[in-house]
């Protein structure tokens, strides 16, 4: 179809759907409207996809417009306006297309900000000059009447995208091409489709193409260099600032969405939006992807995001540069108010997924304006709350103010949430269902349609072995079973697994870095000594920092100083020693905690213990506060040399949780003392032995801190629930890799 049938179908689809509000004028490309054009505008086009007519149905297409859609407008100051969504059947491949050029191409000016956002199927398509194939997204429209694959090529996106007068053009492609290779139990969608090999691309498409490459357009924005299918995959302008970033960069790493609570959503978008909506600091492209990388694998799926542009991280740019963020981080902004102005709607899209699944009545926020807030109940990630107090200057509500987490409740008797595998039969369904009821208290199993941590199923290659599976179904170390190992057995069996897996998950709950008022920065450093040396010669190397927003308001970070770390997980080396390093900006001490998973997948905490007189003679230890003055700093292990920190040899994900409070952990340590006995390093990162009963300690230790101070807003009347206020409290996770 030529150019003026896709200005005629994109003029009728969007005049028929009665988008008042864009008032596009068709032939035009622009929006009728009643104020100026501001400068530097900001423009986004959103495509989601759902129904597709002939493949297998998604359902978080949509939420992941919606997420963007709100933090684009409430974050980054998006008009609503200009913001145009495909969705649906309104997202064909012409449309697609026109869109692109209509929306962006013919409005944009230079220095305006763009984003392109696509939610949905992709897959390798075959093509007669390029062996292998390629790249292509998967429009509603996906097969001509002619049985033609009717798909949009990465390429030709790019090349669009390309056309764009702006060099700040950011596009993130949440779709998956390559299919899962594993045949594992999952509790995920994946976002890939296998095209098969006798299936030809539309030639309409190929002739769209042919008209980019061959039309002696201009490249506007360095994406591409659009010369041939073969895209080069870096940009060689050190001031380009245009991103395409896409959910997975490995053939066998497929993009999955996830059902959450009453909601699905593709795991990347989610965690993207998320962490954008609470980020301070001016942080680089890759050290957000890597970020983003861990939220990922705490969500069940290993996928690692690709940068299809930006070779070298020397001229990686701020994430501040394409989203000039002018409000402060929050966790969500209010989108309706009652006539009374007693009750709210809130879109809390900036509370991290896993804190979310478990938020419990009366958790409270503070709007921008200072308005008190309780939550009272949800639907999706939008939340309905009581307005209890009004701002002291007089000034009501308003919709638009961003939200803040002040108070956060949880659950006393939050379980581990298992789904059973749909591979088993229903015999083994029956008994797994019968073995779980007696961990109650531990345990519970989902419904085919709930929430999940976990999967129990069988393993693929073994018939009656049973394992546990993330989301993204990969078998958990020293999960499977014996062969021809009965249900019951098995669930048995994992027990302990199963405890140390809840004691994760509470932990993981602490995570506060974009909410805690607490001012704290934590530094990941590796110490490598080199023996052959004449003298011995000691480097370091800092691997990761988290801090709080406080800190990274009150220190002035600038986390380019960080920008060696590629867009993957962080990775530490093998036969390095780690080290942490506290710096506590605020005017109270803080005392700290450390749990967490080593690389063989063992509990672990950091308890250092005080030396004893030599005359005593008692195996138990006497734990020591870890305690970190105002204003002051504190490195463990303090010696820097202890060889429990020191990473075996072996390529696996390590995870701790670095836990601060304003009060001691006073019942923590009565746990860890409870079942440990006095090592010869009292700097020792040691194995947990009860890593759920020392967890819960923590919990009750930060309700207790949370209810000593005299303006705290925790004055939340609850029994069975822990009850933690932003102001007592911090919360900084760190996801490595020993390599």
């Amino acid at each position: 179809m030529k150019r003026r049938g896709f200005l005629q179908r994109i003029g009728s689809i969007l005049g028929t759907a009665g988008w008042i509000n864009l008032a596009w004028s068709v032939l035009g490309g622009r929006y009728y409207q009643a104020l100026a054009t501001p400068p530097n505008r900001k423009l986004a086009l959103l495509i989601g996809i759902n129904k597709y007519p002939e493949s297998p149905p998604l359902s978080g297409c949509l939420t992941d417009v919606e997420l963007q859609r709100e933090l684009l407008i409430h974050r980054f100051g998006f008009l609503s306006s200009d913001i145009l969504t495909l969705t649906e059947e309104q997202a064909s491949r012409e449309f697609i297309e026109a869109a692109i050029s209509e929306h962006l191409i013919k409005q944009v000016k230079n220095d305006d900000a763009v984003v392109f956002h696509f939610s949905g199927y992709g897959t390798r398509v075959q093509l007669e000059d390029l062996p292998g194939g390629a790249n292509a997204l998967i429009p509603v429209d996906e097969t001509e009447d002619n049985n033609f694959a009717n798909y949009l090529l990465e390429e030709t996106l790019l090349l669009l995208l390309g056309l764009v007068p702006t060099d700040k053009v950011t596009a993130v492609l949440d779709t998956g091409y390559y299919p899962r290779t594993i045949s594992q139990p999952s509790g995920l969608r994946f976002r890939s489709l296998v095209t098969p090999l006798t299936k030809r691309l539309n030639p309409q498409e190929l002739n769209f193409l042919n008209h980019l490459l061959t039309g002696g357009l201009s490249i506007n924005n360095g994406i591409v260099k659009g010369s041939s299918l073969n895209i080069s995959n870096g940009v060689s302008s050190s001031q380009n600032r245009s991103l395409i970033i896409r959910a997975s960069s490995q053939p066998d790493q497929s993009p999955g969405e996830s059902l959450f609570y009453g909601f699905s959503a593709g795991l990347f978008t989610y965690a993207l939006t998320q962490y954008l909506w609470e980020v301070i600091p001016p942080k680089t492209i890759h050290i957000v992807l890597s970020e983003i990388n861990n939220y990922i694998y705490k969500l069940g799926n290993r996928q690692q995001p690709d940068l299809l542009t930006l070779t070298t991280k020397e001229n990686s740019p701020l994430i501040t540069e394409n989203f000039p963020i002018t409000v402060p981080g929050a966790q969500g902004v209010v989108t309706s108010i009652d006539p009374e102005g007693k009750t709210a709607q809130l879109w809390l899209g900036g509370l991290p997924p896993q804190v979310w699944l478990n938020y419990r009545v009366n958790s409270r926020f503070t709007a921008v304006g200072g308005e008190k807030l309780v939550f009272k109940s949800r639907s999706g990630l939008t939340a309905k709350a009581q307005v209890i107090a009004q701002d002291t200057t007089g000034n009501s509500l308003q919709v638009g103010q961003l939200v803040q987490e002040t108070v956060r409740v949880l659950s006393g008797n939050i379980n581990l949430m298992i789904s059973l595998d749909s591979g088993l039969d229903r015999i083994e369904r029956v008994d797994a269902t019968s073995a779980f009821s007696a961990l109650t208290r531990m345990v519970s199993i989902t419904l085919p349609k709930g929430s999940a941590d976990y999967i129990f199923g069988k393993l693929s290659d073994i018939p009656a072995r049973y394992g546990l599976f993330s989301l993204g179904g990969e078998l958990l170390e020293n999960t499977a079973g014996e062969p021809g190992e009965l249900v019951k057995v098995a669930v048995q069996r994992l027990t302990r697994k199963f405890s140390q897996l809840l004691a994760m998950k509470l932990w993981q709950l602490t995570e506060n870095q974009g909410s805690s008022q607490l001012s704290v920065k934590v530094s990941l450093e590796v110490v490598n000594k080199n023996l052959f040396s004449q003298s011995v010669t000691i480097s370091r190397h800092l691997v990761w920092e988290r801090e709080t927003s406080p800190a990274s308001i009150q220190n002035g970070t600038n986390q380019k100083k960080v920008a060696d770390q590629s867009a993957a997980v962080p990775t530490v080396p093998v036969n390095s020693i780690m080290v942490y390093r506290v710096v506590n900006f605020g005017d109270r001490p803080i005392y700290c905690m450390l749990v967490g998973l080593n690389n063989h997948k063992t509990s672990v905490a950091f308890y250092p213990w005080a030396i004893s007189s030599p005359n005593v003679n008692d195996n138990k230890p006497e734990l020591e506060q870890i305690v970190i003055a105002p204003g002051g700093s504190l490195q463990f292990p303090q010696n820097g040399q202890s060889f429990s920190w020191l990473l075996p040899k072996k390529s696996l994900f390590c995870e701790h949780q670095l836990i601060f409070s304003t009060s001691p952990f006073t019942k923590t340590l009565l746990a860890l003392a409870s079942s440990h006995s006095k090592s010869t390093d009292p700097q020792s990162i040691s194995q947990l032995f009860n890593p759920l009963d020392v967890t819960q300690a923590i919990l009750e230790d930060l309700h207790v801190a949370s209810s000593v101070t005299p303006k705290s807003e925790s004055s939340v009347s609850s029994t069975d629930s822990y009850v933690l206020d932003v102001n007592n409290w911090a919360s900084l996770n760190f996801v490595f890799q020993s390599v």
